[in-house]
């Protein structure tokens, strides 16, 4: 921390006063403005950015007391250092002083040596806040807000809380011949795409009140909790995949365009019960979610056709009274390590129109192969 990069805002009636200890910081390498009486230091405080304050207790009009709230009322200065000079007769009143939000107290007459080391002592405090905001600032762009919250239960206890048992709406996403892309062509170009194609949904799910569990290279799971979460969870894939048309259209092709090869994706969605906690050993550890819902929605996602949303029975039925949603006729599936064939059906947005000649068409030919399954079954 250098104090020459540091200004401090110094209010104090005495004009004697104001000097010393406006010498002491400058000595310091600290910036210094002055003001005479509580009012001005706040208006001061409005106008201009300050490091931190040094404010005297026993000031007419507004005293220290009461210019410490008003400064603490200010939100870009929650966490400044206010430091209030106070004479020893005064010491009664230090319980008001921090009630107020005061920082620090030093009495008169002021020690530089005090001074300089209080001061400096919570300017790196300052920063060294500001620098965990900004870590957990990024670390919500990698980690879900729950499993952040779990950690820092973890680092204050030292304790890793049990697996829970929870009913969630799980939703996997996973563009269609990645593998098959990523050997012919540019693959910082790929990356590039990719990553602002997943970055597109991540904000999706996250309006939609998810959280990211999991990257999957070029896929992502995505966990919706609460009330209506099968609808959300709907809804948000609908809106993944109209985004991706909107960028398609911006780009003039049919599909997500990279250099000439397209970004197809596919969706699963299933609900029911999952465990989430901790997975791994105390070197390395997962906090996520596992069990057969997951697995299942996994396997709904990689068998979806390119574009097409499909999800289980149990989430038609959890969503089946939101009137923004229309799900296809349902058809049944081979689903590996499940023994019994799955119900699918494909979701859609509802129509306020009558349906096109287009979506009439695909609908008689889904409950076509729906029926031919149902009375054929594998």
């Amino acid at each position: 921390m250098q104090p020459k990069n540091k200004a401090v805002l110094l209010a104090d009636d005495d004009r004697t006063t104001r000097m010393v200890l406006a010498r002491m910081l400058e000595e310091d390498g600290y910036r210094v403005e002055q003001a005479d009486r509580g009012e001005k230091c706040l208006f001061m405080a409005l106008e201009k950015d300050y490091d931190a304050l040094l404010i005297d207790l026993n000031m007419p009009t507004l005293g220290g007391i009461d210019l410490c709230k008003r400064i603490r009322n200010i939100q870009r200065y929650k966490n400044v250092p206010v430091i209030v000079i106070t004479s020893l007769d005064e010491n009664e009143k230090l319980k008001e002083v921090f009630d107020a939000g005061a920082t620090d107290f030093i009495n008169k007459p002021v020690n530089q040596v005090v001074l300089h080391a209080r001061l400096k002592s919570h300017l790196e405090r300052v920063v060294y806040l500001r620098e965990i905001e900004k870590i957990r600032e990024y670390l919500n762009r990698y980690i879900s807000a729950k499993t952040q919250r779990m950690v820092e239960a973890y680092a204050l206890t030292g304790l890793l809380p049990s697996p829970e048992l929870h009913d969630v709406c799980v939703m996997f996403t996973d563009v269609r011949g990645f593998t098959a892309m990523s050997q012919e062509i540019d693959l910082d170009e790929l990356f590039e795409k990719l990553s602002r194609h997943l970055g597109m949904q991540v904000d999706i799910v996250h309006h939609f009140g998810g959280y990211i569990d999991k990257f999957g290279g070029d896929g992502l799971m995505a966990i919706f909790e609460g009330d209506d979460k099968a609808s959300r969870a709907c809804r948000c894939a609908l809106e993944i995949v109209d985004s991706l048309y909107r960028v398609q259209d911006q780009e003039s092709g049919l599909t997500l365009q990279v250099t000439g090869v397209s970004l197809p994706i596919g969706i699963g969605i299933h609900l029911g019960p999952v465990l989430i906690g901790n997975i791994g050993s105390h070197e390395h550890l997962d906090y996520s979610v596992i069990g057969e819902t997951v697995n299942l929605a996994s396997r709904l996602c990689g068998q979806a056709d390119s574009m097409v949303i499909d999800v289980s029975e149990t989430v038609m039925r959890a969503a089946g009274e939101d009137t923004t949603l229309r799900f296809a006729a349902p058809a049944e599936i081979s689903v590996r390590g499940v023994a019994e064939p799955v119900r699918v059906y494909k979701v859609r947005r509802a129509e306020d129109k009558q349906q096109s000649r287009e979506t009439r068409e695909i609908d008689a030919h889904q409950v076509e192969h729906s029926n031919t399954t149902l009375s054929n079954p594998s």
